[in-house]
């Protein structure tokens, strides 16, 4: 097939999607790509370009694009048995749920599985209300957990609510965003007052009896804000003080993603009582899952079903990647590239210190934020910046990813298996687009 055939195809498919799909499928570059295949750490558009990916479908492709081991064991499951719903108990739904009682932190031991990390939050939610009596609960501003009625209710982003908050049960507290502290204050002088604000919360918007507090440990959509050591002892604390249960959302932290551990609350060394997962469990695949300590998960009585929620072809993904995590040592070997990636992003953060506020994050899982005239400036964010960005690494050849609640943020987050080497010519292809914007 010619350029020209191709170019063509890929307008056609373009022109199509607006056509036939909502527009709110927004998607990246103001010439979106038609993507055909990947492998790897690589992905190819329908015109042939190959593009080195930085974002791993949102933090999803844990070990790379269509790897053969995963690849094989979905074709395996696929041959032997597709779907008969969780009516049944099948061999790989059972295998994962045992894996996951031993891979999470605490007493976390009885898992149930949906199809997304929207459902995950949402099973999450229901059971602290249902094993507490309490419908209130707390969550945190720049928070993002789906994009149901409920999750738009716990997301705190204007930006990704359609209609007015339906849940009035939901309240939102500050977020702890050192960088940008919503109390004005600085790090570590400020006692992280941002936890402490979470009593305030409790105290004035809700009836003193609530049924948890849900929270990612680094924030994702809101652009990988890291919270300070001492936030979650503090917060959580605060929490059961109140009855509530803490539900970490661990849907883009989870499996390896922040280095060093398997999960990322464990950085702040506090036990979730609820813990959700999605995205990276299954390297693609749909999986959500929601576990809980054996008191909570038996508390809930009434009937449920979850017609594609563990899948057997999702669970056999699900079981491979997380052979391959456990495997490898993803942990450790994530903590040393997340290392490297990080000083690469603050050397270009000394080199543009005019563009680069911050850079931040843990493992694989790191952020710039975008602001005008910096250094000694007041950090207005700068979203033009990451649109100009996108389009120069697009031409360089490397996909990143975008958020924040001032969309200023850039989301950086390549499949674990990256090698250095990869790193490098990654920071390569930054400081190119870098430069490109400020000529």
């Amino acid at each position: 097939m010619s350029d020209s055939q191709t170019t063509s195809q890929a307008a056609d498919i373009r022109d199509r999607h607006g056509k036939y799909l909502w527009p709110s499928v927004a998607n990246f570059y103001q010439e979106p790509l038609v993507l055909e295949s990947g492998k790897g750490l690589y992905l190819k558009d329908i015109d042939g370009r190959e593009f080195l990916d930085f974002f791993g479908g949102i933090l999803t492709v844990s070990i790379g694009h269509c790897d053969d081991r995963i690849t094989s064991a979905i074709k395996t499951q696929v041959d032997r048995l597709g779907h008969v719903s969780t009516l049944y108990p099948t061999v790989p739904i059972v295998e994962l749920a045992e894996r996951m009682a031993r891979i999470t932190p605490g007493n976390l031991q009885k898992s149930y599985f949906t199809a997304s990390g929207t459902e995950a939050d949402e099973t999450a939610f229901t059971l602290a209300q249902v094993h507490t009596g309490a419908m209130e609960i707390i969550a945190l501003r720049h928070g993002y957990s789906g994009r149901s009625m409920l999750a738009q209710s716990l997301t705190a982003h204007g930006t990704w609510r359609a209609v007015p908050s339906q849940i009035a049960a939901v309240k939102h507290a500050p977020n702890p965003y050192c960088y940008r502290c919503p109390l004005g204050l600085e790090y570590p002088s400020c006692n992280i007052k941002c936890a402490d604000d979470i009593e305030a919360v409790i105290q004035t918007t809700t009836t003193g009896n609530i049924a948890g507090f849900l929270a990612e440990p680094i924030q994702g959509v809101g652009g990988f804000v890291v919270p300070p050591p001492e936030y979650f002892e503090r917060a959580v604390g605060i929490i059961r003080k109140y009855g509530g249960l803490f539900i970490c959302d661990e849907v883009q932290t989870g499996f390896a993603r922040t280095g060093g551990k398997m999960f990322g609350i464990e950085h702040w060394g506090v036990q979730p009582d609820i813990m959700t997962m999605a995205k990276g469990v299954a390297n693609g695949m749909p999986l959500g899952v929601t576990i809980a300590t054996p008191e909570i998960a038996d508390s809930f009585q009434k009937l449920q079903i979850s017609t594609f929620g563990g899948n057997p072809i999702s669970c056999a993904a699900a079981n491979a990647t997380l052979d391959i995590i456990e495997g490898e040592d993803y942990p450790k070997q994530v903590e040393a590239k997340g290392n490297y990636l990080q000083e690469g992003l603050k050397e270009l953060q000394r080199e543009f210190p005019k563009i680069i506020g911050d850079v931040r994050g843990k493992g694989l899982m790191q952020a710039i934020e975008f602001v005008v005239d910096e250094p000694g400036g007041d950090r207005t964010p700068n979203p033009q910046a990451v649109g100009s960005f996108l389009e120069e690494t697009k031409k360089q050849g490397v996909l990143v990813g975008k958020g924040g609640f001032f969309g200023n943020v850039l989301r950086i987050s390549p499949p674990m298996s990256i090698e250095n080497a990869q790193i490098d010519d990654a920071l390569k292809m930054f400081r190119a687009a870098l430069t490109a914007m400020e000529h």
